[in-house]
């Protein structure tokens, strides 16, 4: 999801509020940390099966949670956010007992729960879900409707959590093995969620029933709900894995404009299997939903509501004029696919593995169509977006994001990445390499962090501490005279030596600061240092 925009006019008044407080509730370690009644089981599958009422806001039904015993343990937390309320809860038809804190809801199991075993338990539930505020920032359901008067309903709850719609275990760490979601709705809409449509239920009741199976692992926030008056269209995609059915979902009034726009899809598809491998979900399709809000990188359901607009709603985020080039949220959505839904962080500290990368994929779409000039002055340019309020990595077991720069901080710092590597092919071997041997994966910074060093065999321990860790940006401090260079770093962590290209007479050198003055000399009259490189400059 981006949330760029919204954070750069807010980031201000957060930056004073975190600075002022930063202690954290008890519900922030019950939603954050994987709990005693958490850790002892492993979620294998879901069947969301649930009825939405438009006219009266409401969802109600069941999650069916199938999971394996990792070890025995008889209370089970389960998360599901006011003012939805769990009804009851069933094992083997049997109701238990369930005490709630706030947001976590603690069931006591009856069975024994022996080490291996699948058991499964049902959660009925009901009510008026939140409704969202400004999705997809602020979350929730948002209730609209079309310019038809049709009703036009969709789902987003990246960090406010999944639990604000449908009860499950709501942590990023444990991701479902495959899940089955079938949503009941008016009989003049259709439901569009995540996987491959298995059927269509035609009710009595003036209803129908569309069932969605998901054959691979999903995060919680991943999966999605998207009702109303939907009309289709698709293609084939012939990619590295085969043939993949790529399919899109918009209102009838706005199908010829989703045609010309959505041209797009195929051009990213093509791109991002390029530097990043195989798309990471053929089982389960590909789709563009139009929805009421801006957009989000839901699996195999990537929603859409950037009003059939190149840039970002028709503005380029890096002043560049490369950024209108392509449509912002098919390309940073769609590159979510392999950062954020292939591979996942495991704690919300470390949403910079979804949002770097993926911002860093804007800037690769423009490599791969219109070279590498384009697409450094892309990144570049973003770099006007960055705030330094705070730092990329968040506070860990208590749910809680870093700094917004995590977007384009982070891409910049995955370019600089690329300078140092130098070597394109074994840079693009890297990313390609992280899908493939994190296939399904959720990660932590650190086994990004290492995998990387080893690829490149290069100790990038304070370079990853530098930018991911503190606000400071580094200063490379310089004088040249009579060809003589004088050069050190400031405003850096220790032992900090990032090596930067410089050009002298526009012939390229390499040079290696520390915090310590060193002396070069160089025949030339003229210097000038490598904008590639994420530094501030001091002459």
């Amino acid at each position: 999801m981006n949330k760029l925009y919204l954070y750069l006019i807010t980031t201000c008044i957060v930056s004073t509020m975190f600075a002022q407080e930063t202690k954290f509730s008890k519900q922030d370690t019950l939603r954050g940390s994987i709990t005693p009644e958490r850790i002892w089981w492993d979620l294998t599958y879901y069947h969301l099966d649930i009825k939405v009422d438009p006219d009266q806001k409401t969802i109600s039904g069941k999650n069916t949670i199938q999971y394996r015993v990792l070890k025995p343990h008889q209370k089970i937390q389960i998360d599901l956010q006011p003012p939805l309320k769990i009804e009851k809860v069933l094992q083997d038809n049997k109701e238990l007992v369930v005490t709630s804190d706030g947001n976590a809801h603690f069931i006591t199991l009856v069975k024994d729960q022996e080490k291996n075993k699948v058991n499964a338990i049902e959660v009925y539930y009901s009510g008026k879900p939140r409704e969202a505020v400004n999705a997809p920032w602020d979350g929730g359901i948002s209730w609209k409707k079309d310019t038809n008067g049709k009703h036009f309903i969709a789902s987003s709850c990246q960090g406010l959590g999944a639990s604000v719609w449908w009860p499950n275990k709501d942590h990023m760490y444990d991701e479902v093995d495959s899940l089955l979601i079938s949503v009941n709705v008016p009989k003049e809409l259709m439901n569009i969620s995540n996987g491959r449509l298995r059927k269509i239920e035609e009710l009595d009741d003036d209803t129908k029933t569309f069932h969605w199976f998901v054959n691979n692992p999903i995060n919680n926030y991943g999966v999605n709900i998207n009702i109303g008056d939907y009309v289709h269209f698709g293609e084939k995609y012939e990619g590295e894995k085969g043939t993949l059915d790529m399919d899109y979902y918009v209102l009838k009034d706005n199908l010829e404009k989703a045609k010309k726009q959505f041209k797009d899809a195929p051009k990213m598809m093509k791109a991002f299997e390029h530097w990043f491998g195989p798309y990471p979900f053929y089982e389960d399709s590909f789709k563009l939903v139009e929805v009421p809000y801006l957009g989000m990188e839901h699996q195999s359901s990537v929603t859409y509501g950037n009003k059939y607009k190149n840039g970002y709603l028709g503005r380029d985020l890096s002043g560049s004029g490369w950024g209108l080039k392509f449509d912002f949220i098919i390309i940073h959505e769609a590159g979510h696919e392999w950062f954020a839904n292939n591979i996942t962080h495991k704690d919300a500290a470390d949403m910079w593995i979804h949002e770097g990368f993926t911002a860093y994929s804007e800037n690769l779409f423009l490599d791969y169509y219109h070279g590498k000039k384009a697409s450094a002055e892309y990144v570049i340019g973003t770099r006007r977006n960055i705030q330094n309020d705070r730092p990329i990595i968040g506070t860990y077991n208590v749910n809680q994001e870093g700094s917004s720069d995590m977007y384009y901080k982070g891409a910049n710092m995955l370019h600089t990445l690329r300078q140092l590597i130098e070597d394109d092919e074994k840079w693009r071997s890297i990313l390609r390499g992280l899908n493939k041997d994190f296939y399904h994966q959720t990660v932590t910074t650190k086994q990004i962090e290492d995998y990387i060093s080893k690829a490149t065999n290069i100790d990038l321990t304070e370079f990853f501490n530098q930018y991911l860790r503190t606000t400071k940006i580094p200063v490379l401090e310089y004088t040249f005279k009579n060809g003589e260079l004088n050069y050190r770093y400031t405003n850096i962590v220790e032992k900090f030596n990032m090596p930067v290209r410089i050009f002298v007479d526009e012939n390229p050198y390499w040079i290696h600061p520390n915090a310590k003055w060193q002396t070069k000399s160089f025949k030339g009259n003229t210097i000038q240092i490598d904008t590639n490189f994420y530094v501030n400059i001091k002459s």
